[in-house]
């Protein structure tokens, strides 16, 4: 009987869709997905560019944008508004197949093939007219839905009403369901959960609607712009097999860049795609899920084409193209004296592993490209769309320092040649593609654990008399670079990167070479399918658990032997018997003496320090509050909140954002970054029970870091140490919302939008290569 009424039920769901669907059809004529193909000049005073796209960015496109675009709705570009919503989750941890990718400007080339693979329009596509495009759009009626209600002015939103969960169940409501929904949720209209649209702006976007939403052709590329495309493409697409390899290497470690031409007016970014057309003629892109999947075609082309829609924080990448970074690249790959035999394949033993893939390239070579940009490199396995939730990141700690192996070291080429010819042999999940089987994961576990004993016999050989390891093995930079070292900061489900050493005492280090830089990036990065099944996305983040213990020994291979397992073990405090035997057996590989002469009881901070002093000429600094001029008024304040540490840090959010303002409205801005201790992070689960909030610490950075901020604090100058002491005896949710009703600009706040909008366009003045639109959907509601 249950079997009958569940029939009974869908049959029902399915008529009443059907039957409001005529209904539609009755009033406007049946749907014509095409129509917003044929891109049309404006019919009305409005024009999309000039007036709507600027509302849509800064009031939507804060929480519509990217994979974890709610009912994958992406507002950041015509294409997007266009192609419309989903259902379906591309972040679904429960996946037992992958998924069908619906990547915007590769996965459907039309709205016809966008509706074909599930998405349903949020303007109307019925016959138009001003009512009708006011009543048949979802975008419009969710406009004015927001409308009907009063928003609240102050406090909280009522949390039995408004979930802000990040795994929230989503509604996602096609025209035909829009009169149900207004029905069951009278105040969810958009923006959802926020102020709505001020008059102005709503009647903008409204007006653009009900005229149809038309849009122009984009706008064409300048001469100067078309000139540097050219050239470059002339550059990669050289006809000789040497040119097509390093293109090939170089396109698999860009294929998520935001390209520049950093002598050019800043406004116009690029992506590097494959394509079946030569340069000179239209694109005609290669869509494959990984960037090393195979293409199709005897002969691939790498073209620049422009990056379209709105660049929003977390997933902005920039990345500057010019003269000098085109001779680097063209003296470490094309004029080294080797030779290139034969194209490797693309099936996916040999493309899935670099080191059989690109074995005919210097490994040298290859190297020097990661680190030329060592911060877009490492950034891809924290921007990139790996790093999404909470399991994707409890497998990296809340603040570690990163930095690499010196390059041009005659016995590190010789390690990094000998480690590149063993890993051949040594394979990553990546090579299941999608569809992963986590039987095979015993096999990649004992292929790590061989490794890892050939690379215990090579560094102990080579690495000990006059050779015993200096901070000298380490990257400086070549004196110039600032990519030497990086910070990496985790806010629980997401994470960002920084140059330089930020703060004092990182909860970690991880030194990287080129044999575990570039595994890492064809593990998180060219080999990770978001749309890939449970097993893809659980083996990557298990064997990120391998790769991360292998850059933490590198680094304790620094400290004298009688310090490595002491500070080991607090890293890993209370793991399992599995890690304490992968810890403690043969593969803590390095039984040599580090080489530096310490003189302290303390060698984990002099170490520290005498790794700040050797990259002082390249070390980045713009985030460091010792750098505020002794005389700046906020800065005895903030060194005292970037002293703290226990319990209170629990309750301030992840990451905000604290603006001091002076009475004559000069304003200052900075971060406060809540770095949670753990007392290890190698298991997936439970975080909560390995949490260690008496270790907790702040980082306070000048400025802008972070792509989901929680809180905005926003604190008259003379009020600043009340702020802080309101920190310093955090006891309770009481408390924290105290600080909050005093401090934070609240998601009721009438002033959030002008709030928002005064915050990026500090960002932009502070930061115009690296700023971007902030993500708004873990904004807390406290």
């Amino acid at each position: 009987m249950r079997a009958i009424a569940a029939l009974f039920l869908v049959i029902l769901i399915s008529g009443c869709a059907a039957y409001y669907g005529r209904s539609w059809d009755h009033l406007y004529g049946e749907a014509d997905p095409a129509r917003f193909d044929r891109l049309q000049g404006p019919v009305s005073p409005v024009d999309y560019r000039r007036d709507a796209k600027p509302i849509l960015d800064s009031r939507c496109v804060v929480c519509h944008a990217c994979y974890d675009a709610p009912c994958q709705l992406q507002l950041g570009s015509y294409e997007g508004v266009t192609r419309g919503a989903h259902k379906d989750r591309v972040y679904d941890s429960a996946r037992l197949f992958a998924a069908e990718p619906t990547r915007l400007f590769q996965d459907a080339g039309s709205n016809t093939e966008w509706r074909n693979q599930g998405f349903f329009p949020v303007l109307n596509e019925r016959r138009p007219s001003a009512k009708a495009n006011r009543e048949a759009g979802v975008m419009a009626r969710l406009l004015a839905l927001k409308h009907r209600l009063d928003f609240p002015r102050s406090g909280l939103l009522p949390p039995d009403r408004f979930d802000f969960g990040l795994d929230r169940d989503q509604q996602c409501a096609a025209i035909e369901e829009i009169d149900d929904f207004e029905s069951e949720h009278p105040e969810w209209g958009m923006p959802y959960g926020f102020p709505a649209l001020s008059g102005q702006e709503n009647r903008i976007l409204i007006e653009w609607l009900e005229a149809g939403a038309p849009a122009a052709s984009e706008p064409r590329l300048g001469p100067a712009q078309r000139s540097r495309v050219a050239e470059w493409e002339t550059f990669l697409n050289g006809p000789d097999l040497k040119t097509q390899l390093m293109s090939r290497y170089v396109y698999e470690h860009w294929f998520l860049a935001h390209l520049y031409f950093d002598d050019l007016p800043l406004g116009d970014y690029f992506e590097l795609v494959r394509s079946r057309t030569p340069p000179g003629r239209p694109i005609d892109l290669i869509a494959t899920r990984r960037p090393f999947d195979d293409p199709g075609v005897k002969r691939v082309y790498y073209r620049l084409r422009p990056h379209r829609s709105t660049l929003v924080s977390k997933t902005h990448m920039p990345y500057a193209l010019n003269p000098a970074r085109m001779a680097r690249i063209k003296g470490w790959f094309l004029d080294e004296p080797y030779t290139v035999t034969k194209l490797p394949s693309y099936e996916p033993e040999v493309a899935a592993n670099p080191f059989v893939a690109f074995e005919q390239l210097p490994a040298r070579s290859r190297y020097r490209l990661m680190l030329d940009e060592a911060q877009f490199t490492v950034m891809g396995f924290i921007k990139g769309p790996v790093c999404r939730g909470q399991v994707a990141l409890n497998v990296i700690t809340d603040h570690f320092w990163v930095g690499f192996i010196h390059p041009d070291l005659r016995v590190v080429n010789e390690n990094a040649a000998f480690l590149a010819s063993v890993l051949k042999d040594v394979h990553l999940p990546t090579e299941q593609q999608s569809n992963a089987r986590l039987i095979k994961w015993l096999a990649y576990s004992d292929q790590q654990t061989e490794y890892l004993r050939r690379k215990s016999e090579f560094v102990n050989q080579h690495f000990k008399g006059d050779n015993r390891p200096t901070l000298s093995l380490l990257w400086d930079g070549d004196g110039v670079n600032r990519n030497a070292a990086l910070t990496i900061l985790r806010h629980f489900d997401s994470a960002s990167v920084v140059q330089g050493l930020l703060g004092d005492q990182p909860q970690s280090v991880m030194i990287m070479g080129y044999p575990l830089l570039e595994r890492i990036h064809y593990l998180l990065v060219a080999g990770f399918d978001v749309y890939g099944n449970t097993a893809h996305e659980l083996e990557a983040r298990l064997y990120m658990d391998f790769l991360r213990m292998e850059g933490e020994m590198n680094f304790l291979a620094l400290l004298p032997m009688d310090a490595r397992n002491r500070v080991r073990d607090s890293w890993y405090r209370g793991v399992g018997d599995d890690v304490k035997s992968y810890l403690n057996g043969s593969k803590a590989y390095f039984a040599q003496d580090t080489g530096i002469d310490f003189k302290t009881g303390d060698p984990l901070q002099e170490v520290f320090g005498l790794w700040k002093a050797r990259l002082a000429p390249v070390l980045d600094r713009r985030y460091d509050l010792a750098e505020m001029h002794p005389s700046d008024s906020d800065r005895p304040a903030l060194l005292r909140l970037a002293t703290m540490h226990g319990r209170a840090l629990a309750f301030l959010p992840e990451i905000s954002f604290l603006t001091v303002r002076d009475p004559d409205g000069r304003e200052r801005h900075y971060t406060l970054i809540r770095n949670s201790a753990h007392s290890n992070i190698s298991e997936l689960f439970s975080e909560e029970e390995r949490r260690l909030p008496d270790e907790d610490t702040l980082t306070v950075a000048r400025g802008f870091l972070g792509a989901y901020p929680n809180a905005f604090y926003r604190v008259p100058g003379n009020r600043l140490d009340d702020f802080i002491h309101l920190i310093e005896n955090l006891r309770s949710e009481q408390d924290y919302a105290r600080l909050s009703e005093d401090f934070a600009v609240r998601r009721t706040d009438p002033d959030f939008w002008a709030w928002s909008d005064s915050l990026h366009d500090a960002y932009r003045k502070a930061e115009p290569v690296e700023a971007a639109l902030f993500d708004y959907n873990r904004f807390e509601n406290r």
